[in-house]
């Protein structure tokens, strides 16, 4: 994919429908309750509305969820508290069924599916749904080198564009997207720290978990990559070979696609935040398709939802990435579509009140029962 293909993608890219959005806040002020009650539920609910492009709306019954898993060698730099081959043991957890990620979907009633674009492990064995879109095994260490080819960035990003089509075509109606992969959140920082021109110490958090030592490790890594990397910001995808990765690459075109097939999506933690802001990059009518499932408390995170104007759903201080703070949002953005389509008016609640007695019916209101401790009098 080149320059001018993002160019014609950005200038296709449609925007939520401003009435759709308008009716669903004026019927909110006319459901069977005081105006504003129901808080950013309301927000939610007329957000869905815009979404589809109509007023009330649909239920939210076809979710899906995407991970996307890849290695990174930044690792070697001593930056995460876990070794790479914990992200193989961990998609193998993910398609047996007992990850976090799995049994949040379950809850939510989601369809779930992991990716493998750079695990440094050859996960053939899982079958081609896993692996179908692998890109390579593992990047290089962004602090002294490129991740990836802008090739592999480019494939990358095509192939989270394909999946998205692959589960609007086949009936999606929100989308999740997560993130598996020890060192990751490195990258993420990378990539906020300069697309929100903020400093090391304002975008480097503890990640899986590192001590004092490692987080220095850490801001260190950060700060050569962000200095390496400082003047390709103007292009998405040379970034993305640049201090990003496959994983990271893929979720950005995911999220591009989803807009551009007008679906919505809801965002996890720190990973998917980098990616939103590199969707933003390519189209700055991206984030109007997105939602902000949850706050991490890695500090980039806040910078990336601050940039993209979003504010998160829950705020539960999680940290653990694979989509488990998004899917924890899901069940809000579903009920905040159901009661905006199926409360009662407030005039058909008054109308109740005024309605002429039934027949044979006294009209008067009965006088209140008598209490046994007291005689009438």
């Amino acid at each position: 994919m080149t320059a001018p293909d993002l160019s014609e993608l950005a200038a296709s890219m449609p925007s939520p429908d401003p009435e759709a959005h308008r009716e669903a806040l004026q019927r909110w002020d006319l459901l069977a309750k005081p105006p504003g009650s129901l808080g950013r539920l309301e927000e939610l609910g007329a957000w869905v509305c815009a979404t589809q492009g109509r007023c009330p709306p649909q239920p939210l019954r076809d979710v899906r969820v995407v991970v996307f898993a890849g290695d990174h060698g930044i690792v070697s730099a001593g930056v995460s508290a876990y070794p790479s081959g914990v992200t193989a043991a961990m998609v193998r957890t993910v398609v047996a069924g007992g990850a976090a990620v799995n049994v949040l979907a379950r809850e939510a009633g989601a369809q779930l599916r992991v990716l493998d674009m750079a695990v440094d492990e050859d996960l053939s064995d899982l079958g081609p749904a896993v692996v179908a879109h692998k890109v390579r095994r593992g990047t290089q260490p962004i602090d002294r080198t490129d991740a990836t080819t802008r090739e592999e960035a480019a494939a990358a990003f095509a192939a989270g564009r394909t999946v998205a089509d692959e589960a609007v075509d086949s009936g999606a109606q929100l989308l999740v997207v997560g993130d598996l992969g020890i060192g990751n959140t490195t990258p993420a920082a990378v990539l906020t720290g300069l697309l929100t021109r903020s400093e090391v110490v304002e975008v480097v958090g503890r990640g899986s978990g590192v001590d004092d030592a490692g987080w220095m490790r850490k801001a260190a890594a950060v700060r050569d990559a962000m200095f390496r990397a400082r003047d390709r910001t103007g292009d998405p995808l040379d970034l993305l070979a640049a201090v990003g990765g496959p994983d990271i690459a893929a979720m950005t075109g995911f999220l591009v696609q989803a807009a551009w097939r007008r679906t919505p999506a809801v965002l996890d933690g720190v990973v998917s935040g980098a990616a939103a802001l590199l969707a933003q990059r390519v189209s700055f009518r991206t984030p109007r398709w997105l939602q902000a499932g949850h706050l991490s408390v890695e500090p980039a995170h806040a910078k990336a939802l601050h940039r993209l104007g979003l504010e998160p759903v829950v705020q539960a201080r999680l940290h653990l990435g694979e989509g488990t703070g998004a899917l924890v949002a899901v069940p809000q953005v579903r009920a905040a579509a159901a009661l905006l389509a199926e409360m009662s008016l407030l005039s058909e609640v008054v109308s109740t009140l005024e309605a002429p007695p039934a027949p044979g019916a006294s009209g008067t209101t009965p006088p209140p029962p008598r209490s046994p401790h007291r005689p009438p009098g």
